[in-house]
């Protein structure tokens, strides 16, 4: 798969519309991905700790707290390597995420955590996407 290819129709570009907790003592996480169409995605059942990263990404901050995420970029800096765009989808029963990686080399990274790359997306700033079938009406609480 080319890193340069035009976008797949499949997959429709979304960004982080909310982020918070599912409990009241934050230990399970959720996002809500929200698409250019209003169609959205929620996604929960992954750890309030990534839920934390995900929203202090979303910030304007550059100061960046240690972190796996950090530790990515410092290796992709040394390799001269960029995370240029994230994939989430569904495999099985769990959602997983294809990461796209541009710079000396073209690199993907397939089947991966998608609270752990829509933290990588939150972090880098860069596109996400989602397949269409995931994408639903906006619902209103």
């Amino acid at each position: 798969m080319d890193i340069n290819q035009e976008q797949d129709p499949d997959y429709e570009s979304v960004k982080i519309d909310y982020v918070g907790f599912v409990d009241p003592y934050a230990v399970e996480g959720m996002v809500v991905l929200k698409a250019s169409n209003g169609k959205e995605f929620h996604i929960r059942a992954f750890s309030g700790e990534v839920a934390k990263h995900i929203s202090s990404f979303s910030e304007t901050s550059e100061d960046s707290a240690p972190s796996i995420y950090k530790m990515i970029e410092d290796i992709c800096e040394e390799n001269e390597l960029v995370l240029v765009k994230v994939k989430i989808y569904e495999s099985g029963e769990v959602l997983r995420a294809n990461l796209y990686f541009t710079g000396k080399k073209d690199m993907v990274l397939r089947n991966y955590r998608a609270s752990d790359a829509l933290a990588l997306g939150a972090f880098y700033k860069i596109p996400i996407l989602v397949r269409n079938n995931l994408l639903k009406a906006s619902m209103e609480a």
